[in-house]
């Protein structure tokens, strides 16, 4: 099935966040995008038009959307995204991740609307040697990715005609706490940083992204997809060009993931390949050098003003 959604009244879940906030910008002529989220929206980011349904309350979600009336689509964000917290709620992960998905391609399919459902690299489990492509077996190592494939996998039960799954990766973006904020921040505090060198991803910016998923709305088949910005690279090098770019000299030492160990396992290789996308959309995602550095200059500008 073709989304071919390209006016009307489209839904973004989790839009208080880092990702649906910058998608309800993002919105493209035509579309009207309205927001919904359990949380008001924090200042400076887009308004949250609809707050306080519960995605993984059926009778919620029939109500939410029967208040809405006629949608064209709707783009489901919303996700518990506290990795290494997660190993220790599960049951909540499994709801926001696991079941909500599948209840909101359900609403959705008894209307006969499209579906994209962002998800995650942490549904494989790190140990390819090239990157992952859509019709790889997933593998999750952790509560968080466990509860995403099964959130994958409910969605498209419930409206495969009709849902297109979107795995992003390493995230960061405008309103929200992200991995190069972090690293500005403790260079503020501390004469050298230790970041993690043998976990390899692409790091994503949502200014990138979002557009992508309202391509994949707009012009999309339903399926699986995967989005990231170009290249490689360690949380370590990202660590490294965030603060080459701010100009900060703070040394970065490498260290292993056995010297920084976490509650929940991480990909060691999780890089993504986005051919199927970039067939869809005529051209990739930016490097991911070139939209930290694009970010960074935003960063700059709107702390000037």
């Amino acid at each position: 099935m073709k989304l071919d959604v390209t006016e009307g009244r489209v839904l973004v879940t989790g839009a208080a966040g880092m990702l649906g906030s910058e998608l309800l910008l993002a919105a493209p002529l035509r579309i009207e995008a309205l927001g919904t989220d359990l949380r008001s929206a924090p200042a400076g980011s887009p308004a949250v038009s609809h707050v306080g349904f519960d995605l993984c309350d059926r009778e919620a979600v029939e109500r939410l959307f029967d208040r809405l009336g006629t949608l064209a689509g709707v783009i489901h964000v919303a996700a518990y995204t506290a990795v290494d917290r997660a190993e220790a709620e599960e049951e909540l992960a499994q709801r926001v991740n696991g079941i909500a998905p599948g209840v909101v391609a359900a609403a959705c399919a008894a209307r006969g609307i499209p579906l994209v459902l962002v998800s995650t690299d942490f549904v494989f489990d790190g140990t390819s040697e090239r990157p992952y492509r859509e019709d790889d077996e997933p593998s999750p190592r952790s509560v968080y990715g466990r509860t995403k494939l099964q959130g994958e996998r409910a969605a498209l039960a419930a409206w495969r005609v009709g849902t297109s799954v979107v795995r992003t990766q390493w995230l960061y973006g405008p309103r929200g706490n992200h991995f190069p904020g972090t690293i500005l921040r403790l260079a503020g505090e501390r004469e050298r940083l230790q970041v993690v060198a043998d976990q390899v991803g692409s790091p994503t910016s949502t200014i990138e992204l979002a557009p992508a998923l309202w391509d994949v709305l707009v012009g999309g088949r339903a399926g699986i997809y995967h989005a990231a910005c170009e290249g490689r690279a360690s949380w370590c090098d990202l660590a490294r060009e965030t603060l080459r770019l701010a100009e900060d000299p703070t040394p970065v030492d490498p260290c292993t993931t056995g010297e920084f160990p976490r509650p929940a396992p991480r990909p060691a290789f999780s890089v993504l390949d986005c051919t199927r996308l970039a067939r869809l959309r005529g051209h990739r995602l930016a490097s991911w050098e070139e939209a930290l550095a694009s970010f960074m200059r935003s960063e700059t500008s709107a702390n000037r003003d």
